[in-house]
Order: structure tokens, then sequence, then C-alpha cells
């Protein structure tokens, strides 16, 4: 199993729609495609959830739509669900000292509603404060702290998403008071404005500074999707693919849904001398119970 590959698909996201005629936007197709790519290859289905006409949801019956519906038909894929939305301000251009309108910030308690409720295997946990979405993205200590605590006390193993540099740190001192377990997994999100470059440098840099042992995914996003996955792959890392981080499988050529990226994952770990992880692997693998 040391040579196993484990594959994550991403398969909505909450980023504007891009131009593409399938893109999963109902609780129906995105669990549809969540299954899909399952059916694939992917051992970890990461969730959002978007209103009928595309844009961010965070309402607590459209995650629970999207899981029961996964769950009714597959109990073995990892379901690895987001907390990301409610930490995202913009400023006010009459005032620079209040927020202006775009602004979306939670309680802890909001933003783990869903977790608390459905208790899903895994969920991410974004840790960065910095320029992000058109806004600044801010994850304070105080809020991730008393996050990371209710995620561990609901039974759900965190990922920390790893947007640039100081994030590593930061996780390291999470780490070191119980807010985050010693055996998190990381995901290294390679790409974004300005945030880690998707280069090989750095994601040697970022292997780097986790822990030793520590499972990790490294993912580019956009263009960067695929050089970036089977860099990863190289590196001893795993794999995430999906629309959320991109449409397309290279220049030119859109996928037809999320499970053509999962099938040409599935090529590149196999090209490269590696074998695919089962679901229930990947749970050994990240210590999740069966």
């Amino acid at each position: 199993m040391a040579d196993k590959v484990f594959i994550t698909c991403a398969v909505t996201g909450s980023s504007p729609v891009p131009d593409h005629p399938n893109f999963p936007k109902s609780c129906e197709h995105v669990a549809a495609e969540a299954l899909a790519a399952a059916e694939a290859g992917a051992s970890i289905i990461h969730i959002h959830v978007r209103e009928d006409n595309g844009d961010q949801s965070t309402e607590l019956d459209h995650y629970r739509r999207v899981v029961n519906a996964i769950r009714a038909k597959n109990t073995d894929v990892i379901l690895n669900v987001t907390t990301g939305p409610g930490c995202t301000w913009k400023q006010s251009d009459e005032d620079p000292s209040v927020c202006g309108p775009g602004t979306l910030m939670f309680t802890a308690e909001k933003r783990l509603e869903h977790i608390l409720d459905l208790k899903p295997d895994m969920c991410t946990l974004d840790i960065c404060t910095m320029q992000l979405w058109g806004g600044v993205a801010i994850n304070l200590d105080p809020m991730i702290t008393k996050m990371g605590h209710m995620i561990q006390d609901a039974g759900v193993l965190p990922e920390i998403e790893c947007f640039e540099a100081g994030d590593f740190v930061f996780a390291d001192d999470l780490i070191a008071k119980g807010a985050i377990p010693a055996n998190v997994p990381f995901s290294f999100v390679l790409g974004t404005k300005y945030g880690l470059p998707a280069t090989t440098e750095a994601m040697i840099y970022s292997k780097n500074q986790i822990p030793r042992g520590a499972k990790w995914t490294g993912f580019g996003v956009s263009r960067h999707s695929f050089p970036m996955a089977a860099q990863a792959v190289l590196l001893g890392g795993n794999m995430r693919v999906g629309f959320e981080d991109t449409i397309y499988l290279r220049r030119g050529r859109k996928a037809a849904d999320n499970s053509e990226l999962v099938r040409w994952g599935v090529e590149i770990i196999d090209h490269l001398g590696r074998d695919v992880a089962t679901p229930g692997e990947t749970r050994q693998m990240l210590g999740l119970r069966e």
C-alpha cells in the first residue's frame, strides 16, 4: 500500500460557473457527478454546494441533499466536505474600516453547521489569511483553534489546506496545542495569484514543511491542474482533480465531466508506476474508521 496514491475529486467548488454545459450546480447533479467520479477511481469526494443557478450556497439542506444522495448509493467513498465559506472580507469603497458588498463572515458554529449535522468522514480547514477570491480570506487563530476542536469533537478528520508559506508555521502551532490532530493530512493549493506558485520548487518546499510521514495532496488550479497532479505523484504525494480546479484535460480540450478528469488521473498514476488506492485502502492510510 505504501506505493499507492489516492485520488480526491472536487466536483464543483464555489467559484463563478465556468463555460461548460455539464458543470454541476443542482444538488442532484453534484451528487451524480460525485458518484460517477467514485466509480472512475476517486477515493475521496470534496463537496461544495450551489444554488440551482450556480451561486455559492451555504444552506444546510443543500449539504444534506448532496451527502444523503451519495450515501444512498455508495457508502465506501470518503466524503470530504468544505468549511471554506464564511471567511471572506471585502473592503468598502466609502469607508475602508468597514466591510463592503460581497463580505461573508460566519461564526465557527455557522461555518461548521453542516459538519456537526452530517458528520462526514473529513472536512477541509482553510487556515490562510491572504488576498483571495477578490477580497481577503480571514482565518485567525482564535477562530481556527475553535473550529479545530469542534471538528475533532464531532469525530471528523480535518484536512489542512495550505495556500502560502506561513500556513505551515500556523499548522505547526495548531498541532502543538491540540487544535488539530497530529495525523492531520495536508493539501497544497498551488497557483492562486497571491499564494504558493504552481512550480516543482514550491511543492518540494511544501512537502518539506509538514510533519514527517504526514499524508499530503498537491494540486494546481486552472491550467496547472494536471502538471501539478503528476508532480505530486512523483514526489510521493496524492492527487486531486475535478471541476473545482479546472474543466480542461489539456489546453483547448474540455473534459466531458468530472469522471473523465478522474480517469486521466488514473492513467497518469499508472504511467508513473504507482497504483491507485481504493476507498478502503485510503481509509487505512488516513486512519479513518471503516
